[in-house]
């Protein structure tokens, strides 16, 4: 008699995981032999499931990664240099805790964009928050920010995420504009938050991307000297891809 009642006040006070819970014990004759204390636990225990699932949605789409990559689905014996027992030091996450960056670098097809956003997954599962973001569309967007009045906001949410993922860094050389909106990127997040970065590009050449020396030695500062990284090799992961009719 008191399932209705009890189910409208669950959903009437935004407990929806309880209340599933609840109506599908009720239907269940087995949870008659449930005690009290066992119902509860149960009924908490779905009700957390429920929330961390939305959070993490949620979180999922406004990170906006390139791939559905997850740890899980991270391939470990394709012949690319890939250090299994740094990375899943990395997936534990102690690297942004400690506001430390990432640098992933390799030829093209190796997986950089992949264990970026493997990575950038395991963050959102942490309840971190996290963003993608393609340099060259990233520099795009800050100089069409500025002639519609959203400059301001846009590095702001760049300075903010716990974890900043800028894919294909370097693919050109970074204009006066772009040397300088980097900068300020960076120095908003330097021993505050976290940044992947990856480049088809050793990171011995940089510097020469960058441009002008005393901008390159400002902005490599910030960025590399405290940066984990992880160098692949190897040939293009895609060629190994079924190819489509």
């Amino acid at each position: 008699m008191l399932a209705h009642p009890t189910l409208d006040k669950l959903n009437a006070m935004g407990l929806a995981g309880m209340a599933k819970a609840f109506g599908e014990l009720v239907a269940n004759g087995e949870a008659e032999h449930l005690s009290h204390a066992e119902w509860l636990g149960l009924l908490l225990e779905r009700e957390w499931s429920s929330r961390y699932d939305r959070k993490l949605a949620a979180r999922l789409r406004f990170a906006k990664l390139r791939h559905q990559a997850t740890p899980e689905d991270v391939d470990y014996r394709a012949d690319r240099g890939l250090d299994r027992a740094l990375f899943m030091k990395l997936l534990g996450g102690d690297w942004i805790n400690a506001h430390d960056n990432l640098a992933i670098c390799g030829p093209s097809g190796v997986g950089k964009s992949w264990l970026a956003c493997a990575l950038g997954h395991k963050a959102c599962r942490d309840d971190r928050s996290v963003l993608y973001q393609r340099v060259p569309r990233l520099f795009a967007q800050l100089a069409l920010a500025r002639g519609d009045g959203r400059y301001a906001r846009l590095p702001r949410t760049l300075g903010h995420v716990q974890l900043l993922i800028l894919d294909d860094w370097g693919l050109e050389p970074l204009n006066e504009q772009a040397r300088h909106d980097l900068l300020e990127i960076l120095e908003d997040r330097y021993g505050r938050k976290s940044t992947i970065i990856t480049s088809q590009l050793p990171v011995s050449a940089w510097h020469g991307v960058i441009g002008d020396p005393t901008y390159a030695d400002a902005i490599l500062d910030r960025l590399v000297h405290n940066a984990h990284r992880i160098e692949l090799s190897g040939d293009s992961l895609r060629r190994n891809l079924p190819r489509k009719a």
